[in-house]
């Protein structure tokens, strides 16, 4: 459905922060891509939605496809309109409008009822019925985060791309926002492309599990055989053999294995 193939992403003629990225979201899967901070995971979702440009960064190399077209040079608009629709980092809500109206703002590169749309946002997320008349810009973070999703959800994506939606949010609203994005998933078919720095997150609600480092993918597979990887339950999950020390001569093995993180 979706193909990245050898990304590089340039800034300002000078700055290359995506080297050679490859990655691919099947239909109907939730793709995790999970990284450190500054790994350049958000220019791989800004690349693909176009939304380079206002910050003066281009694909120099590689091609990106979506159902079979390219989406290099693409206006962001026409990318919303072919099915892709980026939820960012922030939230970025229309602080100055209501709930309800935020709503209707995601519908407007379709046609279609919106006010039917509206009720199957409100089905998801019960406590934005509750606000409708509410300024977004006094939501609670959750309830923003909430309300982005579900402005995503009005332009009936086949792709929903979502930047660090667990950023800012207390555990507990993490879990409610993630079970619903997984509803989404199975119930309207949307296939989700979701940037975490959370590995657990990442792990726990993914198909398929892509580790980014300095703009590249260093690592790939299913949740299960990625939790049972040594590196990443050692870097990532914070797990190692309480109680055993490890010898230099260990260490120095281990740093060897870690190369692809530089």
């Amino acid at each position: 459905m979706l193909v990245l193939n050898n990304i590089e992403v340039m800034y300002n003629d000078v700055v290359l922060v995506l080297k050679g990225l490859s990655l691919q979201a099947q239909e109907g899967q939730i793709v995790a891509l999970l990284g450190s901070n500054g790994a350049g995971k958000s220019t791989a979702l800004k690349a693909i939605s176009g939304l380079l440009q206002p910050e003066n960064g281009e694909v120099s190399d590689g091609n990106i496809t979506f159902l079979g077209k390219s989406l290099i040079q693409r206006d962001a608009a026409d990318i919303v309109r072919e099915g892709v629709f980026l939820v960012m980092e922030g939230r970025r809500v229309f602080e100055h409008l209501t709930v309800e109206e935020n709503l209707r703002a995601g519908a407007y590169t379709r046609r279609g009822n919106a006010a039917q749309d509206v009720d199957l946002v409100y089905e998801y997320f019960p406590r934005l019925r509750e606000r409708r008349t509410q300024t977004a810009g006094f939501l609670s973070g959750d309830g923003q985060q909430m309300l982005a999703i579900g402005r995503a959800l009005m332009a009936h994506p086949r792709l929903m791309l979502l930047d660090e939606p667990s950023l800012g949010l207390a555990p507990l609203l993490v879990e409610e926002i993630f079970r619903i994005i997984k509803r989404i998933n199975q119930e309207q078919g949307t296939t989700i492309l979701r940037v975490e720095q959370n590995a657990r997150l990442a792990l726990d609600v993914a198909d398929y599990v892509y580790i980014m480092e300095s703009g590249r993918i260093v690592l790939d597979g299913s949740p299960k055989d990625l939790q049972n990887n040594a590196d990443v339950r050692e870097c990532y999950l914070g797990l190692n053999e309480v109680g055993k020390p490890k010898s230099y001569r260990e260490v120095k093995h281990y740093k060897r294995r870690k190369c692809w993180l530089s």
